[in-house]
């Protein structure tokens, strides 16, 4: 009797288990069947923090949600270096993302890496039209006629200036200094006026000691600022390079120049407080300046020497590129978000927005920009710089996998400068410095 409970009790057990792992593969099946009819997830790795970030939160949502084929998953990692490096150790893995924003001078580091598809791949799948993009913007990441990526955030920078102190030392606050000169002489008034202020504010920023070449339409790099060959040094020559150094050093010699070294959010900081009249930054950060500033704030075209020809800006910012070795679907989707970036109404909103360009000019007809510019004319002026940018080798930007490293080396000799160091010392030293580094890259990719 015990034996045939025993037994009984036995084959009840088995029964309610095969019950239960029958119900666990329905689930389980079920649970495939819903994710493979569901969206196709884009994971999309990006950089923009603060309102950048919201903005492109924005997008992404009102994307999401106008359509159910696919979602993007926006993931913030950091600064551009910080994202680079974490994707350089996952590159090539299940864990690297579908789509990622890289900043420009990432461009060849990610080409010789080699875990990238080319957007160019679906550029010719697609027959979609890159010649309505801004023609000064994809010309920096258009190498060999073919597209490795897609222009995202762009900006190049900007002289902004205090309208207010302009008015007080009798100067016209309609006519920014235009030239090097213009903008020493423009710096003595402000201080005979207001003691308490300085003239002039350059961060030590390697970037934009980058601008300030190619606006006399001097080369980073020599072999066409490395579009044509490989560089083997650097591709400016001493009266140019030394210009910027020699610039400086004259304001410092006439007290006019405010040192705030490599730190750029004490220099906006320095110059809302009204410590200084005149910076150079981003164009990118013009609405947070604009809006931010107890008086009138003005936005010009970079200087250049008196002595040159003004040649304009290189673009900034990053692109979007794509990851191989990811599947077709997943792809195509990452593109097609990439072709709804562009897209004018998106643009113009990103454009406002944050005050990066807008990739497709057409963006710039759209009212909301018109209003925009309505409220805040300066806005406009960034544009008008960029689209009078003479195109040519030298706006086109540099293109070495170790100009991370340059600027690192052009900003210590900025430094040296700006604590009183002799011009002709450092700025030879830099230039060997820059050269090694070049040598030093060639080498190891070899």
């Amino acid at each position: 009797m015990r034996k045939t409970k025993h037994i009984f009790s036995l084959m009840m057990v088995a029964l309610v288990l095969f019950i239960v792992g029958c119900s666990n593969n329905s689930e389980s099946s079920g649970s495939e069947t819903e994710e493979s009819t569901g969206p196709q997830t884009v994971t999309f790795w990006h950089a923009m923090g603060g309102a950048a970030q919201e903005a492109l939160n924005g997008i992404v949502e009102e994307y999401n949600s106008s359509q159910d084929e696919v979602k993007i998953n926006a993931e913030y990692q950091g600064t551009y270096d910080e994202a680079l490096t974490k994707f350089n150790t996952v590159a090539g893995t299940d864990s690297a993302p579908t789509m990622m924003q890289v900043f420009e001078i990432g461009t060849k580091s990610m080409i010789n890496g080699g875990f990238i598809e080319p957007i160019q791949t679906f550029v010719d799948e697609d027959s979609y039209d890159m010649s309505g993009l801004e023609e000064n913007i994809t010309n920096y990441y258009k190498i060999d006629d073919t597209f490795y990526s897609m222009p995202f955030n762009s900006s190049t920078p900007v002289m902004y200036y205090n309208k207010d102190a302009f008015k007080a030392a009798g100067l016209d606050p309609e006519v920014a200094p235009s030239t090097f000169e213009d903008v020493e002489e423009a710096g003595k008034k402000i201080v005979a006026s207001n003691p308490e202020m300085k003239g002039f504010a350059l961060q030590a920023y390697g970037w934009l000691y980058e601008q300030l070449l190619a606006n006399q339409g001097a080369l980073l790099m020599n072999n066409d600022n490395g579009r044509t060959e490989t560089p083997t040094e650097v591709g400016f020559n001493d009266k140019e390079g030394k210009s910027i150094f020699n610039w400086v050093k004259q304001m410092t010699d006439d007290n006019t120049f405010a040192n705030y070294g490599t730190n750029g959010d004490n220099m906006v900081a320095g110059f809302l407080a009204g410590d200084v009249a005149m910076f150079m930054q981003s164009s990118a950060s013009a609405r947070d300046v604009i809006d931010n500033a107890p008086f009138e704030v003005g936005v010009a075209f970079i200087p250049h020497p008196e002595s040159t020809e003004r040649e304009g800006v290189v673009i900034g910012g990053a692109s979007l590129w794509m990851m191989k070795d990811k599947e077709e679907a997943e792809q195509k989707a990452a593109w097609e978000f990439m072709k709804y970036l562009q897209t004018p109404e998106v643009q113009a909103k990103w454009h406002v927005g944050t005050g990066y360009f807008a990739i497709n000019p057409s963006a710039y007809d759209e009212q909301e920009v018109k209003d925009a510019y309505q409220k805040m004319p300066q806005l406009q002026v960034t544009v008008e710089q960029l689209q009078s940018t003479k195109s040519s080798y030298a706006t086109q930007g540099a293109l070495m996998d170790m100009i991370p490293e340059a600027r690192r080396i052009s900003e210590t000799a900025l430094e040296t400068v700006y604590n009183g160091g002799d011009v002709d010392e450092t700025y030879e030293e830099m230039v060997k410095q820059m050269n090694e580094a070049i040598q030093t890259a060639n080498k190891a990719r070899k």
